[in-house]
């Protein structure tokens, strides 16, 4: 047995022989969470593969239930979380969620968006230690899970690097991603949809280096694996081919002290190099342009830069910019710039409020539009209204900020301290 409390206080003991064994879903009929683990620990696996590991509220609510039965167990030293195929998460399952609006049922979406944001929050306060393994494509409501962990382990695995909103399949799930050759992959490209930075996005977005949340949140860039640890999104970086080796090891591990876990995962530690292309190369035009006070602002500032350097890159920005949902651009600013101030559970609830506001289609039928033309009808000609920045006053974006009707339920989260070893390791 484990001695674990609450003050951090970890005493290891030692179990005798390990053996890895599967834990059957009863609840899941489908199988979209698998559960792995030997004495002292479990792994748990995302199992939609064909659709990037999408996530949906049975699994959000199984998820919850396994991993407040782990917290209680004092046999169980840490936990750990991966995605099944060539994906960690690509976030909610988008398609059905405009399938679900389309047909009226507003209240089951909203209930994935709070089961979603109260299981971050849970995981942003857990008291034992979490390994995230983003060996894929990893963004929106898959990111939201995966940061809040204690440590996330990215990779160069080749995956899908190139955004892609054109196909789903027939049960009307969606793919972001199409499959080139490319390196594994953080995004958050809600804007292109209507849709905002969530998840507890406005949380971590804000607290990046610079003004490198705004730049992600409006232009829906996205961040390799090197990329992600350059910023504190990702603990440790390390080659594909090592995943398993590092599995097995952390299988073998008879502690749940947070430090030995992190040596155990740093002996598999690559060297990751910045490429000649990141991000990070342009950082002093993203602080210039992205620091600026409006969105109409930033664009300009990015037409000066493209007009004065003729840098192919600032127009493939201010193309992302332009493609996207108007609104969406002013609101997703609005909310990252206010999580600067904001701890996660504010800007948890800050964002439900948008995202309901988002779902019920009474200010605005962007996202609904927005995943029709880039993922249902696939005609990439959203028609969004307002069609343009200088159409939305600011009593329109305010609205989307005020708080819920008398009606309605403003998202409720439950008091949690979170351990010493997460504050010190987390965004």
């Amino acid at each position: 047995m484990l001695s674990f409390t609450r003050k951090g206080c970890y005493v290891p003991r030692f179990f005798g022989i390990r053996r890895t064994r599967s834990f059957s879903n009863n609840t899941l009929s489908d199988s979209s969470v698998l559960v792995e683990g030997n004495e002292s620990s479990r792994t748990v696996i995302l199992n939609r593969p064909s659709v990037l590991n999408a996530l949906n509220t049975p699994m959000l609510n199984k998820l919850h239930k396994l991993y407040k039965s782990w917290e209680d167990n004092p046999d169980i030293a840490f936990v750990v979380m991966k995605g099944s195929g060539r994906a960690f998460c690509s976030g909610g399952d988008i398609v059905s969620f405009y399938d679900m609006i389309r047909k009226g049922n507003i209240e089951e979406c909203k209930e994935f968006f709070s089961t979603l944001y109260e299981f971050i929050y849970f995981l942003s306060t857990y008291i034992k230690p979490q390994v995230a393994v983003l060996d894929g494509v990893t963004m929106g409501g898959g990111a939201g899970v995966a940061i809040p962990e204690t440590f996330r382990v990215a990779t160069d695995k080749t995956t899908a690097a190139a955004l892609d909103l054109r196909s789903h399949d027939g049960g009307g799930a969606k793919r972001w991603w199409s499959g080139v050759g490319g390196v594994e992959v953080f995004a958050t490209p809600e804007t292109l949809i209507g849709l905002h930075p969530d998840a507890g996005a406005s949380f971590r977005l804000s607290r990046l280096p610079g003004y490198l949340g705004e730049f992600l949140g409006l232009t829906g860039s996205r961040l390799n694996g090197a990329e992600m640890v350059a910023c504190g999104l990702a603990t440790h970086y390390s080659h594909s081919r090592n995943v398993l080796a590092i599995e097995e090891s952390l299988n073998n591990l008879i502690t749940n002290d947070p430090c030995v876990i992190e040596s155990c995962i740093h002996n598999f530690n690559d060297l990751n190099h910045l490429d000649k292309n990141s991000v990070f190369r342009r950082m002093k035009t993203i602080n210039k342009c992205f620091s600026l006070d409006t969105v109409e602002e930033i664009i300009e500032a990015l037409e000066r830069e493209a007009a004065k350097t003729h840098d192919q890159w600032c127009y493939s920005m201010l193309k992302n910019i332009k493609n996207a949902s108007p609104l969406s651009l002013k609101v997703s600013l609005r909310s990252i710039r206010e999580g600067r101030f904001q701890t996660l559970d504010q800007c948890l609830i800050r964002e439900y409020r948008l995202t309901s506001r988002v779902v019920s289609c009474q200010i605005s039928r962007d996202f609904c539009e927005g995943v029709r033309a880039r993922m249902v009808d696939k005609d990439f000609a959203p028609k969004w209204n307002p069609p343009s920045l200088e159409h939305i006053s600011y009593d329109m974006v305010d609205e989307y900020f005020s708080p819920l009707g008398a009606f309605e339920s403003e998202l409720e989260l439950s008091t949690r301290k979170p351990e010493p070893f997460h504050e010190q390791i987390r965004i």
